[in-house]
């Protein structure tokens, strides 16, 4: 009876196509691949933390778990190493070159999706020509301008806030980003800002900077993290502990016995505890973002 009815034209229930069933295990691989991916970036970080709570002769042994956790090591860390002073001269500096970068990177970029001027497209290609130098490259022409500028303006910068900042408040990456974050947004929005008797400065602080609030919080992610590991640069335009940053005060702790590794992951972890903290306020700002990153669409 049952051959009949299949073939009286019955349909048969459709089976699931084979590329279909094996999704899950697709899913599975990329779930492992994630989970081991996320290991290996966390377990350097809990090892540091592990070994600032270690006595010297456990974080030189190269244990992994500390017997008894030395809690002093973190208020032995920012004492020794004047880490308050170290911590509050990195805040400014971080402050100050954000503040600027946000400005003039967003005036920059803003200018290059919106606005037409002779030589815009090879002075972008330009800029972006120097993403593709190393860092060091720009050191010497950065320490001899910031030299001269200090000669001829009323403010010294060697030894000073402008030159760990002025320099880094002009970044091409943070231009590009913004630039191609202003270039989603909708041209019908300009037309109706231009209807309302809105100018560039106008529809850019009413309509763009808002719908560019994910673009920006990013720029002050990546600006605050780079000028919070900075070291070199400042070494080289700093001789006094004046305006000298926190990496600067991981280097107390390496005398004539050796490295003193406990205090040295200390105050690492002194160190990337803003880095954290900033990514978990930036965190949902990343997510809100999502949504308008189709507005051209």
């Amino acid at each position: 009876m049952a051959e009949s009815i299949v073939e009286r034209g019955v349909p048969k229930t459709p089976t699931t196509p084979r590329w279909r069933r094996r999704r899950p295990m697709r899913h599975q691989v990329t779930y492992l691949v994630l989970i081991a991916g996320a290991v290996i970036a966390i377990v350097p970080f809990l090892y540091s933390v592990s070994v600032s709570l270690m006595n010297l002769t456990e974080a030189n042994g190269g244990a992994w778990l500390p017997s008894t956790p030395q809690w002093g090591n973190y208020l032995t860390a920012w004492t020794q190493a004047n880490f308050s002073q170290f911590f509050w001269n990195s805040v400014r500096i971080a402050a100050i070159t954000i503040v600027g970068e946000v400005i003039f990177c967003t005036l920059a970029a803003y200018a290059f999706a919106r606005m037409e001027f002779w030589g815009k497209n090879l002075l972008f290609s330009m800029l972006l020509a120097t993403m593709m130098l190393p860092e060091a490259i720009t050191w010497v022409p950065n320490f001899i301008t910031v030299s001269w500028l200090g000669r001829v303006g009323p403010v010294p910068w060697i030894n000073n806030w402008p030159a760990l900042t002025v320099p880094f408040m002009a970044s091409a990456f943070s231009i590009f980003l913004l630039r191609q974050f202003f270039m989603q947004v909708p041209n019908d929005l300009w037309d109706a800002a231009q209807i309302d008797g809105a100018g560039h400065v106008l529809y850019l602080l009413r309509i763009m900077i808002p719908l560019s609030r994910a673009a920006i919080m990013t720029l002050v992610l990546f600006g605050f993290i780079g000028s919070w590991n900075a070291l070199a640069w400042p070494i080289l335009v700093t001789s006094t502990p004046d305006w000298r940053p926190i990496s600067y005060g991981l280097f107390a702790f390496i005398d004539e016995a050796g490295a003193q590794f406990n205090l040295q992951m200390a105050g690492s972890v002194i160190t990337m505890a803003p880095v954290i903290v900033l990514y978990f306020f930036t965190q949902r700002t990343f997510i809100e973002g999502i949504s308008t990153s189709g507005l051209k669409g």
